[in-house]
């Protein structure tokens, strides 16, 4: 299949869904995990700050990694790609589905959501803590404001709403990414190296119910070799490509 090829399917497609990873908002200037993990956090072990062994050992320790995220997710601003598919879910409406890997609310804040589609955040959202007794979820203050651990407004302690090392997916987000992807006419992965599973399965399903899978990263991925088509690109010139 031809880019040209490629963009007269999604133009033509009502059942859309899109799977982002790590790749969207490295152009936002969005550290990976693991890139984090620099200076005073370079001798930390992943599952030093982020699983739930960890948290119950060392709260203070883990919030103080995440308020520092926090604070960096919320100094980027959206980049081309977050507002290229923005303009896509607009086109397509309510056969548009968003599904993201990134934690860093910049899907919500370019207008994914907002459009008749849905965007769903599969690994949960920096920008937001959870009850560790009612399981609600609350937005955290600004920066300079934010006293970790916070508290919920219930009188709470509350973690991060992100899902760690040794947890599941939520059931329902999961539930509807697989269904939408198994009904796309056209899925879009972008920017996620689709090793990690479950996430890493949904464009199989797009696949085994007769739909296209468009790839687009820089580097050659495990999903490479049974996309119908993989473009070589970061996600702003590969979504330009396909929506131009």
């Amino acid at each position: 299949m031809t880019p040209e090829q490629a963009r007269a399917a999604l133009n033509a497609a009502s059942r859309v869904a899109v799977l982002t990873g790590a790749g969207v908002s490295a152009e936002s200037g969005i550290p990976t995990f693991r890139d984090a993990q620099s200076g005073h956090w370079a001798r930390f072990r992943p599952e030093d700050l982020a699983s739930p062994g960890a948290y119950r050992q060392n709260p203070a320790l883990v919030w103080e990694w995440y308020a520092g995220r926090y604070r960096d997710v919320l100094g980027a601003q959206p980049n081309e790609a977050h507002r290229l598919l923005a303009e896509l879910e607009r086109r397509k409406g309510a056969g548009f589905f968003l599904a993201t890997q990134n934690v860093d609310g910049l899907h919500g804040r370019a207008g994914s959501g907002a459009h008749g589609g849905r965007l769903v955040e599969l690994h949960g959202n920096l920008v937001s803590a959870r009850d560790e007794v009612t399981g609600e979820t609350f937005a955290l203050p600004a920066p300079e404001q934010l006293v970790t651990p916070p508290t919920s407004p219930r009188g709470h302690r509350m973690r991060p709403n992100v899902v760690w090392f040794g947890e599941l997916l939520p059931e329902d987000a999961l539930a509807a990414a697989q269904a939408a992807f198994a009904a796309a006419e056209v899925a879009l992965v972008i920017g996620t190296s689709a090793v990690v599973y479950p996430a890493a399965g949904l464009a199989q399903d797009t696949l085994r119910g007769g739909g296209m899978v468009i790839e687009i990263n820089p580097e050659a991925t495990d999903l490479s070799p049974r996309a119908t088509l993989s473009l070589r690109d970061v996600a702003s010139r590969g979504l330009a490509t396909l929506l131009g």
